[in-house]
């Protein structure tokens, strides 16, 4: 069963932790709480759609869209551009997501035209 208090504690430390990574590989001007201030909104909504059991397929472009708006966010609020690799890093989850479920889709439709096999007996 899924707690509200222990939703509420692993996304506090997934917060957490993401801000003092991004802190780390964004440049000095920008801060720990400056990111954590544009990524707080998206790690509050991921966490109520975990709490209200979304569906992992929904969750995983919900999450993807999410990080690429944070990604967004921080670049703006950034007062040095951010180095190109963040800015790419914001468009993985997107990716991965899509290639995931481009490939869900191209298995589904082999198995839809694909010969049946014969069984004898």
């Amino acid at each position: 069963m899924r707690h509200p208090i222990d939703i509420v504690a692993m996304f506090a430390a997934l917060w957490l932790l993401a801000s003092m990574v991004l802190d780390a590989v964004t440049p000095k001007e920008l801060t720990a709480v400056m990111i954590g201030i544009a990524i707080g909104p998206a790690i509050v909504i991921t966490a109520v759609f975990y709490y209200l059991r979304c569906p992992r397929t929904d969750f995983a472009v919900m999450f993807s869209a999410l990080w690429l708006i944070s990604d967004i966010a921080i670049g703006f609020i950034s007062p040095m551009p951010l180095p190109h690799f963040l800015i790419v890093l914001g468009f993985v989850p997107a990716l991965l997501v899509g290639l995931v479920l481009h490939w869900q889709r191209f298995q589904r439709r082999h198995e839809r035209f694909a010969w049946p096999s014969i069984k004898r007996g």
